[in-house]
C-alpha cells in the first residue's frame, strides 16, 4: 500500500492510497513524514469491535479485519496510532515489531503493494512479513478497563515457609511495580507462589500476562490456572492457539507471542528467564519489554539465573532454596567413564555405565540418561536395548516426543534416553538420572542443575540418584554441584529441610 502525504489540521499526516483524492505523488510509508497519532477527539464514536480487537496489540494493516476507512477515521481522531514498520536511521534499517537491527538479517523482494523492491524483516518472518512499506497499526484510545473484583484462588495447597516469603515477595513486587527474581530451586513450586500476587491483580483490575520460552509450558500451565481462578478467563497464546484474537485479564503466553501486543500488561511474569531461546534472542527481549506498560510490575522465575540477570540494576531477589517437602537437592556424584565416544564407535558401553545401569534395570528403576547429540542418542539407545528392550530415545525432532514422554511417565517405558530437550519441564516421581559425556560442551551449569532437579521431585520419592559419567570434569560440572550444595546449605541454615 502507498500513502499520500498531507497536512490535517496543520500537522503532518498519510492517507492511504484506497482514500486518496488524487495519486500523484504516493510514496511507501518508509518514505513518509507523519505523526504517528493526532489529538483525541472525546466526542468521536469510536467502533467498540475495532477497540476489542485491536486494544493492546500492535499489528500489520492488512491484519485487521476492518475497512481501511473505518481505521482512517479513528487515526484522524486520535484512537489509532500509525507506525512504520521499518525505521531506517543513518542508511541501516530497524524493525519496530521485533527490534531487529542486524542488517543482515534484512532482504530485498518485489513488493506487490508499494510495486517496488521493498525491504523486509527476516527476523519475525513467523510471525509474517514485515516490509518498509508495511504499517504497524496499535490502539490509543479509549481502554476497556478491567473491573476491581473478589476474586479468589481455589487452590487448596499449603505453602512451605519458603514458598509463602517468596510468596509475600511477588504481592510486595506487584504492589509497588517492582522488578523481582524468585530464585527456586527445581521442584519448589514456584508456580503456586504466583497465586496471591496474581489474586491480589486481578482484584486491583491488572492486566497480567505469565510470559514462558516453551508452547509446553503454555499447554501445561494453563489448566492449572484455570482450576486455581475459575472465575477469570484464561488465555493462551502459542503458535496454533484458538485464542489468538482474545483478550483477557490472565494470559499465559510464549514470548514468540508478545510481538503481537504492545504497551499492555501492567503485570509481566517471565517463567524460565534463562531458557532458550529466550536467553539468546534478543528479538524476544525487546518483545517482552514492548509489550509491557511503562508503569508495571516485572518477576522472574527460575532455578539457574545468569550472572547478567543477578547483577541487574533495581532487581530485589528471593531465593526458594528447598522443595516443598523439606528433602535436600540430590547432589550430582561425578564418575569417570573414560573415552566414551571410542567405545560407541566400537559398539561398546562405558563398563562403569553399564555397571550402573545394570543395577536399576535389576532393582526395576526408571532411569533418564542424558547424553550430548542425536547421534550419541541413537547409538546408545541400541546398546542399551541389548540389556533392556524397554528402551527408547527422544529428542526435539522426534514427532513422537510427546507420546514417548508420555509412556515413561506411565512407567511403560523404564530408560529413557534424551537430548537436553528434556531438562526443564518433565516430571517422574520414582527415577534416578545420569548424564553420559558430562564433559560436553552442551552441558553448562544451567543444565547441569536442571537435568539434577529431575530427581526427587515428588513427596513419596523424594530421594534419588544423580551421576555425571564425564571423560573429563569440566569447570561447568563443579559449578552446578556447588550451587546445588550452596542451595542445601542455605536450606539448612533456614531450617528449610530436614536432615537426618
Amino acid at each position: 500500500m502507498l500513502y499520500s502525504e498531507q497536512l490535517y489540521t496543520g500537522k503532518p499526516i498519510i492517507v492511504p492510497e484506497a482514500l486518496a483524492q488524487s495519486l500523484i505523488d504516493m510514496l511507501p510509508i518508509s518514505e513518509c513524514t507523519f505523526n504517528e497519532t493526532l489529538p483525541k477527539n472525546k466526542n468521536y464514536p469510536y467502533v467498540q469491535p475495532l477497540q476489542q480487537f485491536l486494544q493492546h496489540k500492535r499489528l500489520p494493516i492488512n491484519l485487521i479485519p476492518f475497512e481501511i476507512q473505518v481505521i482512517h477515521d479513528h487515526y484522524l481522531n486520535g484512537f489509532i496510532r500509525y507506525q512504520k514498520g521499518l525505521i531506517k536511521n543513518n542508511n541501516e534499517f530497524q524493525c519496530q515489531r521485533c527490534g531487529n537491527h542486524d542488517q543482515h538479517l534484512f532482504a530485498r523482494m518485489p513488493c506487490v503493494r508499494c510495486k517496488k523492491e521493498c525491504m523486509y524483516c527476516r527476523k519475525c518472518l513467523v510471525m509474517g512479513r514485515v516490509n518498509a512499506c508495511t504499517m504497524l497499526i496499535s490502539w490509543c484510545g479509549e481502554e476497556t478497563t478491567h473491573i476491581q473484583n473478589n476474586h479468589h484462588c481455589d487452590s487448596l495447597l499449603t505453602l512451605s515457609t519458603g514458598q509463602q516469603t517468596a510468596s509475600n515477595k511477588v504481592v510486595e513486587a506487584i504492589q509497588e511495580k517492582k522488578q523481582l527474581l524468585v530464585w527456586a530451586v527445581c521442584g519448589s513450586g514456584k508456580t503456586e507462589v504466583l497465586f496471591s500476587g496474581i489474586e491480589y491483580a486481578l482484584n486491583q483490575g491488572l492486566t497480567i500476562c505469565i510470559a514462558t520460552p516453551r508452547t509446553d509450558v503454555v499447554l501445561e500451565l494453563a489448566p492449572r490456572l484455570k482450576k486455581a481462578f475459575p472465575t477469570v478467563e484464561v488465555v493462551s497464546l502459542y503458535g496454533n492457539s484458538k485464542d489468538k484474537e482474545r483478550n483477557g485479564q490472565l494470559m499465559i503466553s510464549t514470548t514468540h507471542q508478545l510481538l503481537r501486543y504492545y504497551r499492555t500488561f501492567e503485570v509481566m511474569i517471565l517463567d524460565e528467564v534463562d531458557a532458550f531461546p529466550y536467553r539468546v534472542e534478543p528479538m524476544l527481549q525487546y518483545a517482552l519489554n514492548q509489550s509491557r506498560k511503562i508503569d508495571s510490575s516485572l518477576i522472574y522465575l527460575t532455578a539457574t539465573p545468569d550472572k547478567q540477570l543477578l547483577q541487574s540494576e533495581d532487581l530485589d531477589i528471593i531465593t526458594i532454596p528447598a522443595r516443598y517437602h523439606r528433602h535436600p537437592l540430590p547432589v550430582p556424584n561425578f564418575k569417570w567413564c573414560g573415552n566414551w565416544q571410542k567405545a560407541l564407535e566400537k559398539e561398546l558401553l562405558p563398563y562403569v555405565f553399564v555397571s550402573w545401569l545394570s543395577e536399576r534395570i535389576d532393582k526395576n528403576k526408571q532411569v533418564l540418561l542424558f547424553v550430548p547429540h542425536i547421534r550419541t542418542l541413537e547409538q546408545v539407545v541400541i546398546l542399551i536395548s541389548e540389556l533392556d528392550r524397554s528402551v527408547t530415545g527422544v529428542h526435539a525432532e522426534d514427532r513422537n516426543r510427546k507420546e514417548k514422554v508420555e509412556r515413561f511417565r506411565n512407567q511403560e517405558i523404564m530408560i529413557l534416553v534424551t537430548t537436553t530437550i528434556l531438562e526443564r519441564g518433565i516430571t517422574v516421581p520414582n527415577i534416578d538420572v545420569a548424564v553420559l559425556g558430562a564433559e560436553d560442551n552442551i552441558f553448562t551449569e544451567s543444565a547441569l542443575v536442571q537435568i539434577a532437579g529431575r530427581v526427587g521431585r515428588s513427596p513419596k520419592f523424594p530421594t534419588g540418584v544423580v551421576t555425571f559419567f564425564h571423560y573429563g570434569i569440566t569447570n561447568e560440572m563443579v559449578k552446578a554441584r556447588r550451587q546445588i550444595e550452596r542451595m542445601n546449605r542455605e536450606a539448612s541454615e533456614k531450617g528449610l529441610i530436614d536432615l537426618k
